[in-house]
């Protein structure tokens, strides 16, 4: 089985939209794209290194799609697997696209995704995609977390658990913090919420 595993850029209060630049995602009237840009850290890019070289698939929604098809291509000595990877698109509106190989993903989207995470294949990735986390997170189709937390709020902005999610325990599975106080956490899935009383 392969596992989904969510890789955000997130906000001391949630907040995972447009993280790398201006221009990325300025919609809903948000105003602080690029607010990750200036924490680069060697920790951070050890950790990055690290993801961007494991065997994956890629698992975008259309915005993330369309942001990253004319960026990656140009940019392969940086991150060559992405441009190797399959990328499955979640887009009811899109049949083809420049950036392959790709699969478009249509109609009941977690039940697709449910049935791609029961093939063969290498585990799949999920940058950003903001509205496609809210979806697989509401079908329990989640089994890791790989956040790097900012030490910044923004108020306002599309924040990664805005949806509601399944209850679900999860265990840590490494962590590190960098000297500009960014954490750097892997939560893998891990059962069931247990139950007990704090005073026993």
């Amino acid at each position: 089985m392969r596992k989904l595993i969510v890789h955000e850029h997130i906000s001391l209060d949630g907040v995972i939209q447009a993280p790398g630049r201006p221009d990325e995602d300025a919609s809903g009237g948000f105003a602080y794209g690029g607010w990750s840009a200036t924490y680069k850290d060697e920790t951070i890019g050890t950790r990055l290194r690290k993801q961007m070289n494991s065997p994956f698939d890629l698992l975008l929604g259309r915005k993330t799609y369309d942001i990253w098809a004319p960026y990656w291509p140009q940019h392969a000595e940086v991150w060559p697997n992405a441009n190797e990877a399959t990328k499955y698109v979640a887009s009811n509106t899109m049949a083809s696209g420049e950036w392959g190989p790709y699969k478009f993903l249509k109609g009941n989207i977690a039940e697709e995704i449910a049935q791609i995470k029961q093939q063969e294949g290498p585990d799949l990735h999920l940058w950003g995609s903001g509205d496609l986390v809210q979806t697989l997170m509401k079908h329990d189709l989640v089994d890791v977390f790989w956040l790097i937390i900012y030490p910044v709020t923004l108020g306002s902005g599309k924040r990664l658990f805005a949806g509601g999610t399944i209850p679900a325990a999860f265990k840590l599975i490494d962590s590190a913090v960098a000297s500009n106080g960014v954490i750097v956490v892997n939560y893998e899935r891990a059962g069931a919420v247990e139950l007990g009383n704090i005073d026993a």
